[in-house]
């Protein structure tokens, strides 16, 4: 092991995660899992959620401070009703469950994505779980939901352009970082490592803008197997990489 990796483990074990403060993962294979033991899509959603609730405590325990989770996606309107229902009913029990729990433990809670189109009853809970934990800081669970990242460059594009229509920012002062400010995660460091589980390739319209210099990684894990042991070893495959953000490695000729 070299020196630089011994660092890294001593680091994680003390509740440090060195050149990493922000996670966010594809949560993929529910439906899969549930057909693979002969269960309707619904119970692979249902355990999608207790994987969810073992991932957020793990990523607490092992220093990340940020969270940000792929939930449902502005493409899923297009499965059954029945599963959209089920997968807002899912939401809904998670926030009402732990809700209370995760305000007594520091952790801040944003939903991310459109709100239009949304029930008015799960509305109303996503407001709250926002308000409710609102002073939080010690850690922050995004859940994107009703989320697609096209949309969101363009709803952020509309806003840079009413922006400068009137007058509150100049056609100059339009960059990288005055547009990031327009997107959904605005107020957040973009991601330092993507995983998406189940063993697909692709990033399915999730942080597009935010994951350019993201690390990524893929395991073939379903979604309501996935648990610390996971985590950790996507946390150390992260580790291993050597981020350059489009520089050379010192010393290379």
């Amino acid at each position: 092991m070299s020196a630089a990796s011994a660092s890294d483990v001593t680091s994680v074990v003390s509740g440090q995660q060195p050149g990493l403060s922000h996670v966010a993962i594809i949560m993929d294979g529910n439906g899969r899992w549930a057909k693979s033991r002969g269960l309707p899509r619904a119970a692979g959603h249902e355990r999608g959620v207790e994987a969810l609730r073992r991932t957020v405590e793990a990523a607490g325990e092992l220093g990340i401070r940020y969270l940000t989770v792929f939930s449902f996606s502005t493409e899923n309107w297009r499965r059954p009703a029945a599963e959209v229902n089920a997968l807002f009913g899912l939401l809904k029990a998670y926030v009402q469950r732990d809700l209370a729990r995760l305000t007594q433990e520091g952790v801040r809670i944003r939903i991310i994505g459109l709100r239009d189109g949304l029930p008015d009853d799960v509305a109303a809970l996503v407001e709250k779980a926002e308000r409710e934990t609102a002073a939080n800081s010690k850690f922050f669970l995004t859940i994107a939901f009703n989320y697609g990242g096209r949309e969101e460059i363009a709803r952020a594009a509309r806003g840079v352009a009413e922006a400068v229509a009137s007058g509150r920012l100049k056609p100059d002062d339009v960059n990288e970082k005055s547009f990031a400010g327009f997107l959904d995660t605005g107020s957040m460091p973009d991601p330092d490592l993507l995983i998406r589980t189940s063993g697909e390739y692709r990033l399915s319209n999730f942080l597009l803008w935010q994951c350019a210099y993201s690390e990524l990684v893929f395991m073939d894990v379903l979604w309501p197997d996935f648990d610390r042991a996971c985590l950790e070893e996507a946390l150390a495959k992260f580790h291993e990489r050597e981020r350059r953000f489009g520089t050379v490695s010192p010393g290379a000729a």
